[in-house]
């Protein structure tokens, strides 16, 4: 059904968990900001950075751009490799790129840290582009990642029908369902990772894997 096939990364690919939230109690703690659970910090999973510090801690706009510094002081070092991939995923990202199709990641984070990653975890080979933002955020949200990637690939056809797109965006997060709403592509909302199913459907998820094999079997039609 689907010839091109977009992922978000944090909660799509790999449970990143560990890393974010450490870097952000490491960004907070700059401010003099204690959090009793960083458990709670998972919030961060999805918006952009330094929206996450304004909204959440009532940070100023220069207070959330040094945060979002601090962030990456601890991550491009260390936090970036606080993760792993979900189980099944390598799998599955062997047999849809050996059936044909053409996978993209389209992620809020600075494509220099995803890169790395995805290199780490020895999965960059079967991508065909690695689009997120920009460490001078000019891509900041999830609408300018996904249109990134639909310049560079124009075979892309898109339709908010998913009976007339050739390609899907598949993510966790009601920012990844609302990209792919403003550009017109077609979603899928994963339970496995930081989203619900309220906030998946809220956000207008056209279909629902709830496990990483079910999301394989609708990628592999």
């Amino acid at each position: 059904m689907f010839d091109y096939i977009l992922f978000d990364l944090d909660g799509t690919l790999t449970d990143s968990a560990p890393g974010i939230t450490s870097c952000v109690e490491y960004a907070l703690s700059k401010f003099g900001i204690k959090v009793a659970d960083r458990a709670e910090l998972k919030k961060f999973i999805g918006p952009p950075l330094a929206y996450s510090f304004k909204a959440f801690f009532g940070l100023s706009d220069e207070e959330a751009k040094q945060a979002t510094e601090y962030y990456r002081e601890r991550f491009s070092v260390t936090g970036l490799f606080e993760n792993g991939l979900y189980g099944g995923i390598e799998e599955m990202l062997k047999e849809l790129t050996e059936s044909g199709k053409k996978l993209f990641v389209a992620t809020g984070k600075p494509e220099i840290y995803t890169e790395r990653i995805l290199e780490h975890f020895g999965v960059a080979k079967y991508f065909t582009g690695v689009f997120g933002n920009t460490l001078d955020d000019k891509r900041p949200g999830k609408r300018e990642i996904i249109s990134a990637v639909l310049d560079f690939c124009p075979e892309i056809r898109t339709n908010l029908d998913p009976r007339g797109a050739n390609a899907v965006m598949v993510g966790d997060r009601c920012y990844d369902i609302e990209g792919a709403k403003e550009t017109s592509l077609p979603s899928i909302g994963v339970l496995y990772g930081f989203g619900s199913r309220e906030e998946l459907t809220g956000a207008g998820a056209d279909f629902i894997a709830e496990t990483v094999e079910d999301l394989k079997e609708m990628l592999m039609k």
